[in-house]
């Protein structure tokens, strides 16, 4: 048996190559075993919200996503309604309600953009190898077993069977998981009483769709566009009988004139998919040598663009952690935090998915209570909570700090040590941590420099002072020459053994 991969990732979807990523740039050596053959063709998500592109970004992906950001737009422009063009004061929507306003947020600059999973997927699978990250695809994981020092993982491939002993499991392996499945993790919550669905299709009256956008009606929810073709339909009325017969064309016409109530048809079909609004939860991330991220861990109904970036930032959050546990330089403990932080950012984006099913229902109660959210979001401090809500940026990890800034995930910002232009971001690109230290005389640089040299220290002109964490969190801030907390903070995540 095979020992020398340290970490056995499964599922080759953008969660498990960012995991894989952010495992390679800390040393780890990484095997990502994914059961597909060929990357799926199949329409997911339209677009990635601003969490999950900042982790992208620090890991060498800016272009990438500028590029396929740009061939999202040209497609938009090609159905008539290109985003640029109309210079909207909304971002986002809250249960189909595009109502989000970009001058009530505290920090519009950080977006959503229209970069779909195909691309996304992509540009993940080009920068993996370029690091040199062995993916195999075609294998399917059948059995492991955990050790007191590893795990042992077998796999089937066209090329037989194969195994190898690792020191920790990742589950990657979507909504379906059988990582999940086979370690025994607890999955409660809420059972499905609603399908979705989305293809790709050729209308043969279109124009009895407009306008574009989520539509309410009496049969469901619908939306068409802004991609040439895309349809969303929600339908209330239970569970497919059999979630994984193939979806027709017949079918998706069907359900397309019951929501729309408007006499079109089909013509064609290129890609469709079904599925429900099964909202899970797991009751912990890891069990010993077993972890799990992105939709192994959490499923719930897609409304405004939420599972991509919760899953990239797990993975963000989870790899550097289990890199530096892989050197030796953190202990195992470590890993307790990626459950104490990550979950509660799972549990509030289960609920407000919950929350926007219950408004989209078409039944007079519903209604009243969609009424009611429209109203409220005229003003600013709503509109505000909400956008940041659906954004991802309110959250605040609780790191036992009364600042408020700690905790958070932090944007890019200007740096420009030695004015060269350098952003925070630029710095971050090999995952390491990052001190901004605006103290005099560099006093916070030298206390960190002598302890641990995961920290790129950066004098700054203007404070607080900042230790950024590699997945962007801030771990301490500080004020003029002030290092209190300093030290603690260096002991929690980068140096133990040091102080």
């Amino acid at each position: 048996m095979r020992n020398d991969i340290d970490i056995v990732i499964v599922g080759a979807g953008p969660v498990g190559l960012l995991t894989a990523i952010e495992l390679t740039l800390g040393g780890a050596r990484v095997l990502v075993l994914e059961r597909l053959a060929t990357p799926s063709l199949e329409m997911k998500a339209g677009g990635l919200g601003p969490l999950g592109l900042e982790a992208l970004q620090r890991r060498g992906m800016t272009a990438a996503i500028a590029a396929a950001e740009a061939s999202s737009f040209a497609a938009m422009a090609q159905s008539g309604r290109d985003p640029r063009a109309k210079g909207s004061k909304y971002s986002g929507h809250f249960a189909g309600l595009s109502l989000i306003r970009k001058d009530a947020q505290k920090e519009p600059e950080r977006r959503a953009r229209p970069v779909d999973q195909q691309a996304l997927e992509a540009m993940l699978a080009d920068r993996a190898h370029a690091l040199g990250i062995d993916v195999r695809r075609g294998c399917d994981v059948t059995r492991f077993t955990s050790q007191t020092d590893g795990v042992d993982v077998e796999w089937t491939s066209p090329a037989g069977m194969d195994r190898v002993r690792c020191t920790y499991l990742v589950g990657c392996d979507g909504g379906r998981s059988s990582i999940r499945k086979m370690a025994g993790f607890d999955f409660p919550g809420t059972p499905p009483s609603s399908t979705f669905y989305q293809a790709v299709a050729e209308i043969d009256h279109p124009d009895r769709l407009a306008p574009m956008g989520w539509r309410r009606t009496s049969g469901g929810i619908f939306s068409y566009g802004p991609f040439p073709g895309r349809l969303v339909m929600i339908e209330f009325t239970g569970t497919p009988q059999d979630r994984q017969a193939p979806v027709t064309r017949e079918e998706i016409e069907a359900v397309l004139r019951r929501v729309s109530d408007a006499d079109v048809r089909v013509k064609a079909l290129e890609t469709g998919s079904r599925w429900t609004d099964n909202t899970r939860l797991v009751d912990t991330y890891r069990q010993g040598r077993v972890l799990l991220a992105g939709d192994a861990a959490h499923i719930h109904t897609p409304f405004g663009g939420q599972g991509l970036s919760l899953g990239l930032v797990d993975a963000a959050n989870l790899g550097w952690k289990l890199a530096a546990v892989m050197r030796g330089e953190m202990p195992e403990t470590l890993l307790d935090t990626y459950t104490d932080e990550r979950r509660p950012v799972a549990e509030a984006v289960l609920a407000n998915t919950l929350a926007q099913m219950a408004i989209m229902r078409p039944d007079p109660q519903a209604g009243a209570m969609r009424d009611i959210i429209v109203n409220l979001m005229q003003f600013d401090d709503v509109n505000r909570f909400i956008g940041e809500m659906m954004s991802g940026l309110s959250i605040r990890y609780d790191l036992g700090s009364e600042r408020d800034e700690v905790g958070r995930l932090t944007g890019d910002r200007p740096v420009s040590p030695g004015d060269t232009g350098t952003s925070l971001y630029d710095l971050m690109q090999d995952g390491m941590g990052v001190l901004l230290d605006a103290s005099a005389g560099g006093k916070a640089s030298s206390f960190v420099a002598a302890r641990t040299g995961r920290v790129r220290c950066i004098a700054v002109d203007a404070g607080p002072s900042l230790l950024i964490r590699p997945d962007a969190c801030i771990a301490w801030a500080g004020d003029d020459d002030s290092t209190d907390g300093l030290e603690q903070a260096l002991r929690r995540w980068f140096a133990p053994s040091q102080l």
